[in-house]
C-alpha cells in the first residue's frame, strides 16, 4: 500500500508591494528614510542671483568678490601657505578680499571659476566709498542693537539713517562712508558685547547672498546710499593710540545720561548666560566715561547679581572697569 503523502501548506505570497529599504537579519523590512527636503532655490539659480547682485553693487562702485554658502571667499589660494603671503601681484585668482573689482568682466571671472559660490562679500574699506560695516549680532546671547543704541547714547554719537541689511539670525549690519585715512580696522566686540566692525582688508556678505542659514536681504525703506560715517562714530572706531577711552569734562556728564544709566541697568538686567560678565564690564566702562561710574556701581552690581553672576566675579568686573 502506498505511503500517504504529507501535506504543508504553501509558503505566504509576498506582498504586492514593498516598501523599500533595508532587510534586517530576522528578514522584516526596515523602511527607507525620508527624503531629505528640496533646497531652497537650486545650486544654479542661486550662483545666478549671487552674481546678479555682486554686478549691481560692483556698478555702484562696490568691490566684490564671490562667496561660499559658510559666507568665506569661494576661491581657494593658488599658493597653499607661501610665505610672504601674496596680495594679488601674481595676478591668479584665489586671494580673498584682495580680489574684490568693480570690473564687470573680472566679476564674471571670478564667479564662474567658482560655480559654487551662492553669495558675495563686499570690500570695506576701498574707494570710492570707504566702506565701514557695523555687525550688530543677534545670536548667542548678544544684542548688538541695543548695544549700540546705549554706545551711541553714551558718546552723543547721532546715527543718520543708512543702508542697513537683515541677516538670517536677526542681526543688521549698518554701511557707512568713510575718510580715505585713517584706516578703520576690524574688530570683534571691542566697541560692546555683539558689535563687530567690518574696515579695512574686511569684507561684508552682500544683501541677496544666500548662505547656510538663509539669505541676506536690504531692510525695508533702506536709504539707497549709505550715509557718511558720524564724526563721533569714527573717533570711537578709530582711537588714537596708546590713549584711553574718552571722559567727560569735570562740570559733569552730558545731558541725557541720567536715561543712559537707567538703559545700562537694564541691559545689565537682561544678561543672558555667557554674556553676563561682558555685559557688566561693558556697562561699568560706560557709566565710568559718563562720570557715572560712583553712583552706578551698586545698582550695575545688583542688575548683575539678578542675573546669577557670583559676588566675587560682579566685583571683580566692577573694579577692572573702574581701573580701565
Amino acid at each position: 500500500m502506498a505511503t500517504p503523502r504529507r501535506h504543508t501548506a504553501p509558503p505566504p505570497a509576498p506582498p504586492a508591494a514593498e516598501a523599500p529599504g533595508r532587510l534586517r537579519p530576522d528578514r522584516r523590512r526596515v523602511p527607507a528614510p525620508p527624503a531629505p527636503p528640496p533646497p531652497l532655490l537650486a545650486p544654479a539659480d542661486a550662483h545666478r542671483t549671487a552674481l546678479a547682485h555682486a554686478l549691481r553693487a560692483a556698478e555702484h562702485g562696490f568691490p566684490v568678490i564671490p562667496l561660499t554658502r559658510g559666507k568665506l571667499p569661494a576661491l581657494p589660494s593658488p599658493h597653499h601657505g607661501a610665505a610672504p603671503p601674496c596680495r594679488g601681484a601674481c595676478g591668479r585668482l584665489g586671494h580673498g578680499v584682495h580680489d574684490a573689482a568693480t570690473d564687470p568682466f573680472t566679476v564674471r571671472r571670478m564667479f564662474a571659476a567658482a560655480p559654487w559660490a551662492t553669495g558675495y562679500g563686499i570690500a570695506c574699506g576701498r574707494a570710492p566709498h570707504h566702506l565701514i560695516g557695523l555687525d550688530l549680532d543677534a545670536k548667542h546671547g548678544a544684542d548688538g542693537r541695543t548695544a549700540f543704541r546705549l554706545l551711541a547714547a553714551a558718546h552723543g554719537v547721532p546715527v543718520p539713517a543708512t543702508v542697513t541689511v537683515l541677516t538670517p539670525s536677526g542681526g543688521r549690519h549698518l554701511w557707512f562712508t568713510g575718510p580715505p585715512a585713517p584706516p578703520v580696522p576690524n574688530s570683534a566686540g571691542r566697541l560692546a558685547p555683539g558689535i563687530d566692525v567690518r574696515g579695512a582688508g574686511g569684507y561684508l556678505v552682500g544683501p541677496g547672498s544666500l548662505t547656510a542659514h538663509g539669505r541676506y536681504v536690504l531692510a525695508p525703506d533702506t536709504p539707497r546710499r549709505p550715509a557718511p560715517v558720524p564724526p563721533a562714530l569714527l573717533a570711537l572706531l578709530v582711537p588714537p593710540l596708546g590713549t584711553p577711552p574718552p571722559r567727560p569734562p569735570a562740570a559733569g556728564p552730558h545731558p541725557g545720561s541720567r536715561q543712559s544709566a537707567a538703559a545700562l541697568v537694564r541691559f545689565v538686567r537682561a544678561s543672558p548666560r555667557g554674556q553676563r560678565n561682558a555685559r557688566l564690564f561693558w556697562a561699568a566702562c560706560r557709566a565710568y566715561e559718563s562720570g557715572l561710574g560712583a553712583e552706578l556701581a551698586e545698582r550695575l552690581a545688583a542688575a548683575a547679581r539678578h542675573t546669577g553672576l557670583p559676588e566675587a566675579e560682579t566685583r571683580a568686573t566692577l573694579a577692572s572697569a573702574a581701573r580701565r
